[in-house]
């Protein structure tokens, strides 16, 4: 057999009355980020009752294309780490008169309590890495101290798009995201300096006055009790009085 072609697919599925959407996903559904070594990922919508034999493709993978099956009600219920692929995905095909598009756009946004619960915990998160890599630094351990503060950076990457009822984006695509849909209060060139040079140096003082924005937009957020439970621990997370790095 051929290989299938994402041309050829994509003219095979629309032209099957049992698909009601195309959804790609990845490097091509991201302007100016696909290079020739990027295949194509495409989420394959099924109406709930179908009977095609496009069904038998899931989980097909080649150089060039793969596909992910599902049927509309699976599609709409997806979320957790393919949330930011299907945030960010681009709508094909939509035999629904718009409701696929609807279904990527709601994954966008989380909803007001699940991004104030998911934020109070990443900030908890977040907090307890710096504590461990300032505690560290102090305590002689260099490489704890430097891998605590590489793992702070996850946590604060989820706690800043929780923030703005965002998914976070995956590594590749963070700085593509930001410079297209900045996070608000955030200068984006900044940021993205001084989370490149913690993950690469653990500097105790700059994870330090990160900290302090941080704490400033997490309590104007009403995620002040989190912060507060960490007691006088807080006091070796902020900057040292006069110390201006």
């Amino acid at each position: 057999m051929q290989p299938l072609t994402y041309e050829a697919f994509v003219a095979r599925a629309v032209a099957d009355p049992d698909v009601v959407g195309l959804v790609l996903k990845g490097s091509h559904a991201h302007d100016d980020m696909a290079t020739e070594q990027s295949d194509h990922d495409v989420y394959v919508i099924l109406t709930d009752d179908a009977n095609t034999d496009l069904a038998g493709l899931d989980g097909h993978r080649s150089a060039e294309l793969d596909l992910m099956v599902v049927t509309v009600d699976s599609f709409r219920r997806l979320g957790g780490w393919e949330r930011y692929a299907l945030a960010r995905g681009r709508v094909l095909f939509d035999r629904l008169d718009g409701e696929i598009a609807k279904i990527i756009a709601a994954k966008r946004r989380l909803d007001v309590g699940e991004a104030s619960r998911a934020a109070a915990g990443w900030l908890d998160a977040y907090a307890n890495s710096l504590y461990r890599s300032v505690k560290n630094a102090r305590d002689g351990h260099p490489l704890a101290a430097r891998l605590d503060a590489a793992d702070s950076i996850g946590f604060l990457l989820e706690l800043l798009f929780a923030l703005d009822r965002r998914p976070r984006p995956y590594n590749k695509y963070l700085e593509w995201e930001l410079e297209r849909f900045p996070l608000p209060e955030w200068n984006t060139g900044v940021l993205l300096a001084t989370i490149g040079q913690i993950a690469g140096t653990g500097d105790v003082d700059v994870q330090r006055r990160l900290f302090a924005q941080v704490e400033v937009v997490a309590r104007d957020a009403g995620h002040g009790s989190t912060l507060d439970a960490w007691g006088e621990d807080l006091r070796l997370m902020r900057p040292r009085p006069g110390h201006h790095g």
